[in-house]
């Protein structure tokens, strides 16, 4: 008998201390409660097999599968799949609605993925879902990146050094080069220069989301313009870092050919545009200055008279996604 009640108790103190361990959540607490209130009338006791799983601070004793312990015990955990990096992506439409919900299952199902021997947790959370940030916050999660409706959130498990890529690092912008048949230059003069006032330029801007390089340079010179240009070839590339929001920037400079000529300007962010004489537009002070810009421009021109080939863009699909997408290389192969 004394025998019974020792193995009762010492099951009794491991319930006690499953109930309140901050890995698992046991969202119907009234099965935790009934055992215990039944605990010491009873000569048996549940059979129990625990495991331990490592958390920053110690070792907490944990089952992988409550239900075992305790038949109608729910455990509710988050709706998720694993990646081929042994690392988990949280579905973020099937998040808990409630904060408590979402507290416990976020708990449970870090404590599974820990003893799975999981590595990196993904939790994208929806703009609507805000109020779940800064729960997964206290559970250890760290900001990854943010973009207009989520935020990303990330949890290395593993002791060693964090292995998850960083957050995007990179802007892209375009600029395109048009010179017509006269060796005049579509030039135009930006309302808001920073750091070059009065200077006539290419048009430049960023690309969209999704949109090939040639394409944004196309784009932003019917919209900053209204002349309507098709692509010959990236000419060069400009890297830069530490520039807007402490990232690094990559421009790319397209040459571009017109396909039509009246100018109508986009007087939001363009003061004015032009179809500017090449001797004009490189003669700027700002030109004769900036060593790297008129290395651009005599590039671009040189690209004009065929007598540099700069990069064609060619769609081909790629064994490791099977997607189609664009290689920009120098398609002039010379024999060996």
């Amino acid at each position: 008998m004394t025998a019974a009640i020792n193995g009762w108790q010492c099951s009794l103190y491991h319930c006690r201390q499953y109930a309140r361990t901050p890995e698992i959540s046991l969202t119907k607490s009234c099965h935790v409660q009934r055992y215990l209130s039944r605990g010491l009338n009873s000569s048996s006791s549940p059979s129990v097999g625990y495991g331990y799983v490592r958390r920053r601070g110690g070792n907490h004793a944990v089952s992988p599968d409550v239900s075992s312990l305790w038949p109608g015990f729910a455990v509710e955990f988050l709706e998720a799949f694993d990646d081929e990096y042994d690392g988990v992506i949280v579905d973020p439409n099937k998040l808990p609605s409630s904060a408590n919900a979402f507290a416990s299952s976020l708990r449970a199902s870090l404590s599974s993925w820990k003893w799975k021997g999981r590595k990196g947790i993904w939790l994208k959370i929806l703009l609507e879902q805000a109020d779940l940030v800064p729960i997964a916050i206290k559970e250890g999660f760290q900001y990854h990146h943010a973009e207009p409706g989520y935020v990303m959130l990330t949890y290395w498990i593993p002791d060693d050094p964090c292995m998850l890529p960083t957050s995007p690092s990179h802007q892209i912008g375009v600029g395109g080069f048009v010179m017509n048949d006269k060796r005049e230059v579509l030039a135009v003069k930006e309302k808001c220069p920073c750091s070059c006032p009065n200077v006539w330029k290419m048009p430049t801007g960023y690309i969209n989301k999704s949109e090939d390089i040639f394409c944004g340079a196309i784009r932003e010179v019917k919209e900053e313009t209204g002349v309507d240009t098709s692509f010959l070839k990236m000419v060069a590339f400009r890297h830069a870092h530490m520039l807007a929001f402490d990232k690094s920037d990559i421009l790319f400079v397209c040459m571009l050919t017109p396909l039509s000529y009246e100018i109508a300007i986009d007087d939001k962010e363009i003061q004015a545009a032009m179809w500017m004489p090449l001797h004009e537009f490189v003669g700027q002070p700002f030109y004769e200055e900036d060593q790297m810009s008129r290395k651009v421009i005599d590039a671009c021109v040189a690209a004009h008279e065929d007598r540099y080939n700069g990069f064609v863009a060619r769609q081909l699909t790629s064994k490791l996604d099977g997607q189609s997408s664009h290689l920009y290389y120098d398609d002039v192969l010379h024999p060996n």
